[in-house]
């Protein structure tokens, strides 16, 4: 731990004086590939930290000539030393929220698999929760549910009708809610459609059944994402817990609201997340940052940094509310036009981005259907038109469906496109039959045609929607295999060392951040992750190797405990 640890230290004052009394540990690591992600993606024999920061790479001989005599050796014994995974786009701590919720997911991830056993899922959760009380659940999927439908109020209302329930869908752009929520919510048959959303109805009337998509959804994230205090503890807990294991050395909270950023910088000022975090306010933030009503400051940006204002320009293919420029391959519906819809109109997209841009604010906007894709790159060409910035580095976040002729545009307008790459292992089956058709879901999360125009690209996990699985996500866009088994656009993959590059010295550049994370060069942090081995030995098996420990800072924050 060397002589001041970040997060264990017994006060500041004895830290100081440890730090002046013995000086930073040099520490040497040799005795496995060492993959640095250095601009030529060098893997060498040994690397030397001394404190928080990395001090020499190379061969064994030049770090030991750095090292001298005041060194500590650490064997690697033939495991493999990367960088940190660095997550480029997530909602931490969300996936810490079923500490709290119930958990409806559906395998591989769960083990709802009809509605009978959600129903007993929320019931068993019913039974600890007082009367009149909320009830929440989160990660069920209509389509692996053996009736294959959304479950409605008169489905939630076999629960209770004692409490208000609500339960989120798997991608986290509709729910569904029973009869006493849909009371409190103040939601009835007079009710009208929010602008981005819909309420649905019962066949042929006009009375809410409980679904409901996008922004009128809205109310029922805010539960989420306002919890009591004890819950909010447990879900940062489990959170960091599941992000250490995976090794995941910087966090990244997508569309945070006023009180989350404000918890989230006190979390971390207060040593209760000791790992990196990239918070992305949302559009209300954005807006009262630039009136002066809101304001936000870091302790410390190597620890904690407000990052990209983010946007919805639409919502999930999978949710069937993804905006396409062609109907979905089997409609949800008796429409066999429907294309989906925006989120946010076009009009609305061009004015915030333009406005937001010009502010000097970086951009992150969540688009899947190539329809939104091509208003948010309208929007950006727009922005830059009316106000040039040079290295503004605006994200598209997901960029699912992206065509070839946007990805040509990416390039020319520098937008970085951030891959959600495990839809093709989670959803690839429903995507080929249902959602795209075969031709669509073969070339969704293009990463091989990014790189070959040239686009520095990421790939992120979008936690919780999934597990936060960094080495599964980089198995996924090389190997580009559904949870069946079936290829999905074996013309999309990429090589090993292109999927790691894209969690960790790529995702710190969309981060503005790869001057000092990403890569293990002399004077980074030392933020690294030991793997049981080399993601480059087996590509077809990147999902089965362990992490073995997480450093930040030079700290050991995980340590696996070896099983006999």
């Amino acid at each position: 731990m060397g002589c001041s640890p970040r997060f264990a230290a017994p006060g500041l004052l004895m830290a100081a004086v440890l730090l002046v009394a013995c000086g930073p540990e040099r520490v040497v690591y040799r005795g496995g590939p060492i993959l640095t992600m250095d601009g030529e993606s060098r893997v060498v024999e040994a690397l030397g930290i001394e404190g928080q920061r990395i001090a020499a790479v190379g061969s064994e001989t030049d770090v030991y000539t750095w090292a001298g005599d005041r060194s500590r050796i650490v064997d690697l014994g033939g495991r493999a030393l990367l960088p940190g995974f660095i997550d480029a786009h997530g909602h931490f701590p969300g996936a810490g929220v079923f500490a709290v919720v119930a958990d409806l997911n559906s395998p591989p991830i769960g083990g709802v698999e009809n509605m009978a056993q959600l129903v007993e899922r929320l019931r068993e959760r019913a039974a600890d929760t007082d009367s009149g009380d909320w009830i929440l659940g989160m990660g069920y999927d209509d389509t692996l549910l053996a009736e294959g439908r959304h479950p409605t109020r008169a489905d939630l209302d076999l629960v209770s009708t004692e409490h208000p329930i609500a339960i989120i869908h798997i991608s986290g752009h509709l729910g569904s809610v029973n009869s006493r929520a849909l009371e409190e919510l103040g939601i009835g048959a007079g009710t009208p459609d929010p602008e981005g959303g819909i309420i649905r109805r019962t066949p042929g009337g006009s009375v809410p059944n409980g679904v409901l998509e996008e922004t009128a959804l809205d109310p029922i994230q805010a539960r989420l994402t306002d919890p009591s205090l004890w819950d909010a503890l447990s879900m940062l807990r489990e959170a960091v817990r599941r992000y250490l294991e995976a090794g995941v050395t910087t966090a990244q909270s997508g569309y945070a609201d006023a009180g989350q950023l404000e918890a989230l910088r006190w979390a971390s000022l207060l040593g209760q997340v000791p790992l990196r975090l990239v918070v992305w306010p949302s559009m209300d933030v954005a807006d009262d940052m630039l009136s002066g009503d809101f304001s936000i400051e870091s302790h410390d940006d190597e620890w904690f940094r407000v990052g990209a204002v983010k946007l919805v320009a639409d919502g999930s293919i999978q949710g069937y509310t993804g905006y396409l420029s062609r109907p979905y391959h089997v409609p949800p519906g008796d429409d066999p036009e429907y294309r989906g819809y925006p989120r946010i109109l076009r009009d609305d997209l061009i004015e915030r981005v333009a406005r937001y841009h010009a502010a000097g604010f970086q951009l992150a906007i969540h688009g899947n259907g190539d329809a939104s894709i091509e208003d948010i790159l309208d929007a950006i060409e727009g922005a830059q038109a009316k106000q040039p910035r040079a290295d503004a580095r605006p994200i598209l976040i997901h960029a699912q469906m992206a065509r070839p002729d946007q990805l040509d545009r990416m390039k020319a307008l520098s937008v970085i496109p951030s891959f959600f790459s495990l839809h093709t292992y989670y959803w690839g089956d429903r995507h080929m039959d249902l959602f795209m058709g075969p031709v669509r879901a073969a070339r969704m999360s293009p990463a091989r045609s990014a790189l070959a125009r040239g686009i520095r690209f990421t790939i992120h996990c979008d936690a919780p929607v999934v597990p936060m699985e960094p080495l599964r996500l980089v198995w996924s866009a090389v190997n580009r295999r559904s949870a069946s088994g079936r290829s999905i656009g074996a013309g999309e993959r990429i090589a090993p060392m292109q999927a790691l590059r894209a969690v960790t010295i790529d995702a710190a550049f969309q981060h503005f951040e790869e001057d000092y994370k990403g890569s293990l060069e002399p004077g980074k942090l030392a933020d690294l992750v030991i793997l049981s081995k080399s993601p480059l030995e087996d590509p077809a098996h990147i999902d089965e190797i362990r992490v073995l420990e997480t450093i930040v800072g030079g700290e050991t924050v995980y340590r696996r405990e070896e099983t006999p």
